[in-house]
């Protein structure tokens, strides 16, 4: 028996354009096994990648955040809304067309059975 159940489909699927996939490096990150790549600003006085020289890594700037209507979306077009008990699921029925549900890490096994039935 195959389930031909309707899956439910966002009211607008907009095309999402990232303007910038790649990670924001830490400068000398890939030098130092003591740095880490997460991102920190660079601070030096005389540091090359701070005063923005050719060559050097490209820091994050305001430019490069997303569309406001596509912010946080997820690929199939839905926006995660996360979900901690029962009535939080029924209050994401109203707007079941924009938001789907995530259930929260720390809920236990007993109430996730209740909040997927």
């Amino acid at each position: 028996p195959v389930n031909t159940a309707k899956m439910v489909t966002p009211i607008q699927k907009p095309k999402i354009i990232k303007k910038r996939t790649k990670k924001f490096r830490r400068h000398q990150s890939d030098r130092f096994a003591l740095v880490k790549p997460n991102w920190r600003r660079p601070k030096g006085i005389d540091s090359r990648a701070r005063r923005r020289f050719k060559d050097v890594l490209s820091m994050p700037y305001i430019g490069y955040g997303s569309n406001k209507k596509t912010r946080h979306m997820q690929p199939d077009g839905f926006q995660k809304f996360l979900v901690q008990n029962v009535a939080d699921l029924e209050l994401l029925l109203m707007h079941n067309r924009k938001y789907c549900a995530e259930i929260a890490h720390n809920v236990s096994s007993r109430k996730r059975k209740a909040i997927v039935e």
